[in-house]
Protein backbone atom coordinates (compact mmCIF):
# COMPACT_ATOMS: atom_id res chain seq x y z
CA UNK A 1 0.00 0.00 0.00
CA UNK A 2 1.20 3.47 -1.01
CA UNK A 3 1.17 6.31 1.41
CA UNK A 4 2.60 9.72 0.63
CA UNK A 5 2.91 12.03 3.62
CA UNK A 6 3.80 15.81 2.97
CA UNK A 7 5.59 18.18 5.80
CA UNK A 8 7.34 21.66 5.49
CA UNK A 9 4.69 23.91 5.03
CA UNK A 10 4.61 27.07 6.97
CA UNK A 11 3.89 30.96 7.22
CA UNK A 12 6.83 32.76 5.60
CA UNK A 13 7.14 36.82 4.38
CA UNK A 14 7.64 37.62 0.83
CA UNK A 15 11.02 36.80 -0.89
CA UNK A 16 11.52 33.81 1.69
CA UNK A 17 12.02 30.06 1.45
CA UNK A 18 10.58 27.20 2.49
CA UNK A 19 11.53 23.08 1.82
CA UNK A 20 8.56 20.86 1.64
CA UNK A 21 9.08 17.04 1.62
CA UNK A 22 7.01 14.53 0.73
CA UNK A 23 7.60 11.28 2.22
CA UNK A 24 6.41 8.36 0.11
CA UNK A 25 6.30 4.03 1.09
CA UNK A 26 5.32 1.24 -0.78
CA UNK A 27 6.30 2.69 -3.89
CA UNK A 28 8.53 1.30 -6.59
CA UNK A 29 11.17 3.71 -7.21
CA UNK A 30 12.76 2.15 -10.21
CA UNK A 31 10.29 3.72 -12.28
CA UNK A 32 8.73 6.75 -10.62
CA UNK A 33 6.97 10.06 -11.29
CA UNK A 34 6.39 12.32 -8.39
CA UNK A 35 4.40 15.78 -8.35
CA UNK A 36 3.97 18.47 -6.77
CA UNK A 37 0.82 20.23 -6.97
CA UNK A 38 -1.20 23.61 -5.17
CA UNK A 39 -4.44 24.56 -4.43
CA UNK A 40 -5.98 27.97 -3.12
CA UNK A 41 -9.87 27.93 -2.06
CA UNK A 42 -11.88 28.53 -5.10
CA UNK A 43 -9.54 27.54 -7.39
CA UNK A 44 -8.41 24.50 -9.62
CA UNK A 45 -5.49 22.29 -8.32
CA UNK A 46 -2.77 23.05 -10.44
CA UNK A 47 0.72 21.52 -10.92
CA UNK A 48 4.01 23.24 -9.26
CA UNK A 49 6.91 20.84 -10.16
CA UNK A 50 7.69 16.97 -11.44
CA UNK A 51 10.21 14.66 -10.75
CA UNK A 52 10.35 11.64 -13.24
CA UNK A 53 13.22 8.82 -13.68
CA UNK A 54 12.80 5.51 -15.84
CA UNK A 55 15.34 2.67 -14.68
CA UNK A 56 18.62 3.19 -15.81
CA UNK A 57 17.80 6.54 -17.24
CA UNK A 58 19.07 9.56 -15.70
CA UNK A 59 16.39 11.68 -13.53
CA UNK A 60 14.37 14.90 -14.74
CA UNK A 61 12.32 17.08 -13.73
CA UNK A 62 9.67 20.06 -15.37
CA UNK A 63 8.19 22.85 -13.94
CA UNK A 64 4.89 25.09 -14.28
CA UNK A 65 6.02 28.59 -15.80
CA UNK A 66 5.04 30.11 -13.09
CA UNK A 67 7.68 28.60 -10.72
CA UNK A 68 10.75 27.10 -12.85
CA UNK A 69 12.96 30.04 -12.07
CA UNK A 70 12.78 29.79 -8.47
CA UNK A 71 11.18 26.36 -7.37
CA UNK A 72 13.29 23.20 -7.06
CA UNK A 73 12.06 19.42 -7.76
CA UNK A 74 14.65 16.91 -6.10
CA UNK A 75 14.68 12.85 -4.65
CA UNK A 76 17.00 12.08 -1.96
CA UNK A 77 18.91 9.16 -3.40
CA UNK A 78 19.04 7.44 0.24
CA UNK A 79 15.01 7.92 1.18
CA UNK A 80 12.12 7.67 -0.28
CA UNK A 81 11.63 11.34 0.09
CA UNK A 82 11.16 13.85 -2.54
CA UNK A 83 11.67 17.91 -1.75
CA UNK A 84 10.39 21.26 -3.00
CA UNK A 85 12.73 23.78 -2.61
CA UNK A 86 10.73 27.50 -2.63
CA UNK A 87 12.53 30.40 -2.96
CA UNK A 88 11.71 33.61 -3.42
CA UNK A 89 8.30 32.89 -2.29
CA UNK A 90 5.44 35.35 -3.41
CA UNK A 91 2.11 35.90 -2.08
CA UNK A 92 0.58 34.28 -4.87
CA UNK A 93 2.38 31.13 -4.29
CA UNK A 94 0.51 30.57 -0.87
CA UNK A 95 -1.76 27.39 -1.02
CA UNK A 96 -2.40 23.85 0.17
CA UNK A 97 0.66 22.11 -1.41
CA UNK A 98 0.14 18.47 -2.18
CA UNK A 99 2.35 15.47 -3.24
CA UNK A 100 1.58 13.16 -5.43
CA UNK A 101 2.33 9.62 -7.27
CA UNK A 102 1.82 8.07 -10.55
CA UNK A 103 2.18 4.21 -10.91
CA UNK A 104 4.25 2.37 -12.78
CA UNK A 105 5.45 5.13 -15.12
CA UNK A 106 7.98 7.89 -15.52
CA UNK A 107 6.26 9.98 -18.19
CA UNK A 108 5.89 13.65 -16.49
CA UNK A 109 2.57 15.65 -16.16
CA UNK A 110 1.08 18.48 -14.44
CA UNK A 111 -1.96 16.69 -14.84
CA UNK A 112 -3.21 16.08 -11.28
CA UNK A 113 -6.13 13.40 -12.95
CA UNK A 114 -3.18 11.28 -14.15
CA UNK A 115 -1.76 10.54 -10.79
CA UNK A 116 -2.87 7.59 -8.40
CA UNK A 117 -1.69 8.62 -4.84
CA UNK A 118 -1.91 11.78 -2.72
CA UNK A 119 -1.13 13.00 0.27
CA UNK A 120 -3.27 15.18 2.94
CA UNK A 121 -1.84 18.46 2.12
CA UNK A 122 0.64 21.14 3.48
CA UNK A 123 -0.20 24.53 4.16
CA UNK A 124 2.03 27.78 2.60
CA UNK A 125 1.03 31.23 3.78
CA UNK A 126 3.34 33.84 1.98
CA UNK A 127 2.33 37.58 3.34
CA UNK A 128 3.05 40.36 1.54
Amino acid sequence: QVEVVESGGSSVEAGGSLRLSCEISGYDYNTHCIGWFRQVPGRVREGVAVFFRSGVVASSSTYADAVKTRFKISKDSAKDTVYLQLDSLKPEDSGMYFCAAKENTAIPSLNEYLYDFWGQGTQITVSS
